[in-house]
């Protein structure tokens, strides 16, 4: 599954319009995922994962500025996301579904945050691009 050049206009025409809400919106997706999908908190033992809480906010924006880091470097995701995958697979040992489902509770949040633009064209777009990033943050437990 490929990025065609519609679906990187697509993703980076939806980053820009998130820009400063990515934290914000990284936070809401983790929330939806801890509430949605209850295992995913076995990850996050040590952290208040009450709504809005100070860790989750934190997390968020990791979230958020790791997929900016990755909309910017849609053509070598493995290499821009080298690090993130080390530490997840090594490190963490994060089981590597919930990246998938965490992208899904991050579509579901952008499509709240922006109904009008979330076209079934972008909802295309955005779901490969997370596959993509799924794929790659993966990569190292391979």
């Amino acid at each position: 599954m490929v990025l065609s050049p519609a679906d990187k206009t697509n993703i980076k025409a939806a980053w820009d319009k998130v820009g400063a809400h990515a934290g914000d919106y990284g936070a809401e997706a983790l929330e939806r995922m801890f509430l949605s999908f209850p295992t995913t908190k076995t990850y996050f033992p040590h952290f208040d994962l009450s709504h809005g809480s100070a860790q989750v906010k934190g997390h968020g924006k990791k979230v958020g500025d790791a997929l900016g880091n990755a909309v910017a470097h849609m053509d070598d995701l493995p290499g821009a996301l080298s690090a993130l995958s080390d530490l997840h697979a090594y490190k963490l040992r994060v089981d590597p579904v919930n990246f998938k489902l965490l992208g899904h509770c991050l579509l579901v949040t952008l499509a709240r945050h922006y109904p009008g633009d979330f076209s079934p064209a972008l909802q295309a777009s955005l779901d490969k691009f997370l596959s993509h990033v799924t794929w790659a943050l993966a990569s190292s437990y391979r």
